[in-house]
């Protein structure tokens, strides 16, 4: 049996689209470096990296819940 990282943005920890938490954690190292090097990175290609967070926000899918969902019937 293999176990596989998933890429996702978590639900909660996250404070835009949860892109940065979530390469956080899928490379085991603390969300707000990743943050940091994403604004560095940012303002030194003006702009390019904003682009590119838009673009994660919209491939990396969403965490999924790991509850079921109760449905009662009367």
């Amino acid at each position: 049996m293999s176990f596989m990282k998933r890429l996702y943005r978590p639900k909660t920890e996250r404070l835009l689209g949860g892109v940065c938490s979530g390469i956080g954690y899928y490379f085991d190292i603390d969300p707000n470096l990743i943050r940091i090097v994403w604004v560095v990175l940012t303002l030194l290609s003006i702009g390019v990296g904003v682009i590119a967070y838009l673009i994660a926000w919209l491939i990396i899918p969403q965490e999924e819940d790991d509850r079921a969902e109760v449905i009662s019937v009367t």
